[in-house]
């Protein structure tokens, strides 16, 4: 049995599909923060490679796939500034909920703004290794950068959430 030449083999697809999918979403969905966003970004990566099938080898599809989907979600947060400018930013807030909710909800809204305060880069490291337990190494490839590069990473985005959630 011969190795697929290239990623228009139904079988090739399907396994770059399912060997790579889920991390490909978890890793936009820590960038988005949004299940929808990430989806889409999955997908789109997805259709690109079909549509390129013939130009990407197997074992660069990984590669074609984050660069597609992280260039999606670059896209998507440039279009999203131009429109929150515009947009009038009005938040919900209800004193209805008990004590231990308000006190639950606050500490959920500052690890929130926490990670959202984080650099992208760090952010992302930090979700990878602590929410889908990816080794250093899993998330320098993801990202195309040296394992030191995500342990300074990973050791500044734990300093700074520290510092923020001390305080609660």
């Amino acid at each position: 049995m011969s190795t697929p030449t290239h990623v228009c083999e139904e079988k090739e697809y399907s396994r770059i599909f399912q060997d790579h999918s889920r991390t490909i979403y978890n890793y936009i969905y820590y960038k988005f923060g949004n299940m929808e966003k990430a989806n889409d970004a999955v997908q789109e990566a997805f259709v690109k490679l079909w549509e390129n099938c013939a130009k990407v080898a197997p074992e660069k599809a990984k590669s074609f796939l984050y660069t597609v989907a992280n260039n999606t979600y670059l896209n998507v947060i440039k279009a999203e500034k131009v429109r929150l400018k515009y947009a009038d930013s009005s938040l919900k807030t209800t004193n209805e909920s008990p004590e231990f909710l308000m006190e639950e909800s606050e500490f959920k809204s500052k690890l929130d703004r926490a990670l959202n305060d984080l650099p992208d880069n760090q952010r992302t490291t930090f979700l990878l290794n602590r929410i889908d337990g990816k080794k250093y190494a899993e998330i320098a490839e993801m990202e195309g950068v040296s394992v030191k590069a995500i342990e300074k990473r990973m050791h500044l985005a734990l300093k700074a959430l520290r510092e923020e959630i001390d305080g609660i």
